[in-house]
């Protein structure tokens, strides 16, 4: 990457500019980092390392290092040049403002960097405010100075402790058990970040060290996000290697974009504006899908593939089966959405649009037969979404009262409002009787689904959408599918998944997540999907009665009661064996029973698992096996 400082990789105190003070950071935590659980635990450390991918940015950091520590404090280490010491304009050594004062930094104003990750750019102030202690060590100039502060406050002032031949930072923190709920770092976590930073700054080296059992992992990607497509295609079959790149700069915006397709059905793309995922996307993700789907139709017009006269394919068709990163680095990112998570800069969508049409021109070019592979793929699926759109309206509802249109086999509820409602998908008719017997009809409906329902990762929508089990539930939730989904349309706040504690109600519930996953996802990112708990065991001793939900709590309330063997145990092997008033007790009484919220965390991990568990490839559905084995806690055999 070309270097991207100014003032010859001149950086001092000067360029080190001070917006506002840190008072407020413990009072409301939750205005900087968004949360006080796992999530904001772990945002600490993505803060820390944002200022070493900075450096990385501007051309001299090469290696970070991230180590989980016995007490899950944390340590940062970079070969950067090194946070500023000389004394800033405020009487204090740049470090300590930079450690002490919010939104003081080289990118704020300062000419330290042209472009620098992070999204709110609240920066390492934060994580020294929310932590019990942290220290920070700096060399550079040919010396090592340290200091330590304690919730914020400087507890130790900068010194020198040493003299040093090399450069960089260091910065230890312990999180305050007073601010989060939770003090427990998850390796897993950490590891999925790290590894996308590493894609998409290519030739960096990040390692994580996890020194509580000593798992570690380093990532390196030369490929950058070539390498990071090949990744989340890895489990599907492609229809052209390697990638196609484009890459290009226009008035200091960076652009990169990797793109290959894979024979499944389902769009892939992934965005990013200075190493931040842009979830809702946003002008650059537009100019990706304008110049993408022009250049196709461009192509399958002159290769006679299209007729005059035939109808442009559509964007939805150019894109089936594309998994893409689109990883763009601005100067001054203008956020919107309702995360902060969409680009709002106009200029881009054209700076993509033009990059994009120009070079993947010269690759249809040069590459006929991956173009015509390509152009057949994106006719089929122009023919499929025909077919798909008249299966679609079989699932329509013309009007939230015109309940003829609902399936017959539902169990409607009374109450209209979508915020009070809520649906269970049960397994089988007889548990879907039980369910109905037992449920209050005023806010809770009961859909029973026969057998198991397709595998939606391995059928395109008109298949999907002729699957009877699948078009009862869009039409009972009135949300659409795919492309026409409107999540304002619901009739019910909650989807409940019920199915037995066995095999093949895992199985079932799996494939729901898959359907819910591909082509009702706001379902999921807006936590209205829950998986329900029906117990394992009931235990009855004399008149009384428990149910329980695992052999933990077996093994406990058998310890409680003592062993005497005067005592009777039934083993729940499906739902069909309770009867109503069972099932309203332990599994569908808001008041006592335990549901399951199914939440989206990581997009690109989810992704991945969904393909290797329910695509076409068995080899890495073997090794995921293999690899999970040891971790199976319930074999039903």
């Amino acid at each position: 990457m070309e270097d991207t400082t100014v003032n010859n990789g001149h950086y001092d105190a000067g360029q080190i500019q001070v917006l506002e003070g840190l008072e407020a950071v413990r009072k409301r935590p939750g205005m900087y980092i968004g949360t006080t659980s796992s999530r904001g635990l772990h945002h600490l450390v993505y803060e820390v390392v944002d200022n070493s991918i900075d450096e990385a940015l501007a051309g001299y950091c090469t290696a970070i290092e991230v180590y989980i520590h016995p007490d899950n404090s944390i340590t940062v280490t970079d070969n950067g040049r090194g946070i500023p010491v000389d004394m800033h304009a405020v009487g204090k050594p740049a470090v300590e403002v930079v450690m002490t004062v919010l939104h003081a930094g080289g990118k704020f104003g300062g000419e330290g960097y042209k472009v620098s990750g992070g999204l709110h750019g609240v920066g390492v102030s934060v994580v020294n405010a929310l932590s019990e202690w942290l220290e920070v060590e700096v060399c550079r100039d040919g010396k090592k100075y340290s200091m330590r502060f304690e919730r914020g406050k400087t507890a130790r002032p900068l010194s020198q402790i040493g003299t040093t031949d090399t450069t960089g930072t260091k910065v230890t923190f312990k999180p305050d058990a007073e601010i989060f709920e939770d003090t427990v770092y998850h390796f897993d976590v950490l590891r999925q970040r790290l590894r996308e930073l590493a894609f998409l700054n290519k030739g960096i080296n990040i390692t994580l060290i996890d020194e509580r059992d000593g798992a570690s992992k380093t990532f390196h990607y030369e490929g950058g996000i070539v390498s990071f497509v090949e990744y989340l295609n890895k489990s599907k079959d492609v229809l052209h290697k390697p990638p196609v790149y484009v890459e290009g700069e226009k008035d200091t915006t960076i652009v990169e974009v990797a793109l290959q397709y894979n024979d499944g059905y389902v769009e892939n793309i992934h965005s990013f504006v200075n190493n931040i995922n842009t979830e809702e996307g946003g002008t650059h993700l537009s100019g990706l899908k304008t110049a993408l789907t022009r250049t196709i139709n461009d192509y399958a017009k002159k290769m006679n593939m299209l007729k005059d006269n035939e109808e442009n394919l559509s964007g939805e068709d150019v894109r089936e089966g594309l998994t893409g990163v689109i990883s763009i680095k601005i100067r001054e990112p203008q956020f919107e959405g309702q995360t902060k998570t969409k680009l709002g800069n106009s200029e881009v969508r054209g700076i993509v649009d033009g990059l994009v049409s120009e070079q993947l021109g010269y690759f249809f070019e040069e590459n006929p037969q991956i173009t015509k592979k390509i152009i057949e793929k994106a006719i089929l699926a122009t023919r499929a979404r025909a077919a798909a759109r008249k299966a679609r309206e079989l699932t329509r509802r013309k009007s939230a009262l015109e309940i003829s249109s609902l399936p017959g086999k539902l169990a409607d509820c009374s109450i209209r409002d979508a915020e009070q409602t809520e649906i269970y998908l049960v397994e089988g008719d007889s548990a879907g009787g039980s369910a109905k017997q037992g449920r209050d009809r005023r806010f809770q409906a009961i859909l029973p689904l026969r057998g198991k329902i397709l595998n939606v990762e391995k059928a395109r929508l008109d298949k999907i959408l002729t699957n009877e089990e699948i078009r009862s539930m869009i039409t009972a939730f009135g949300n659409g599918i795919g492309e026409d989904f409107n999540l304002e349309k619901s009739r019910y706040g909650k989807i409940i998944i019920m199915t037995d504690a066995d095999v093949d109600g895992a199985h079932i519930r799996t494939l729901l997540l898959t359907f819910f996953y591909r082509y009702m996802q706001p379902l999921i990112k807006e936590g209205r999907v829950y998986i329900a708990q029906p117990p394992l065991y009931l235990l009855k001793k004399g008149k009384e009665q428990w149910y329980l939900y695992n052999d933990d709590a077996l093994s406990k309330l058998l310890n409680d009661i003592g062993r005497d063997s005067n005592y009777n145990i039934q083993r729940y092997k499906g739902l069909g064996e309770m009867n109503p008033e069972q099932l309203w007790e332990t599994t569908m009484n808001p008041e006592a029973r335990t549901i399951l919220q199914v939440t989206l965390e990581d997009a690109m991990e989810a992704d991945e698992i969904f393909s290797v568990l329910m695509g076409d490839k068995v080899e890495p559905r073997r090794q995921f096996i293999e690899e999970h084995a040891h971790e199976v806690t319930n074999l039903d055999l």
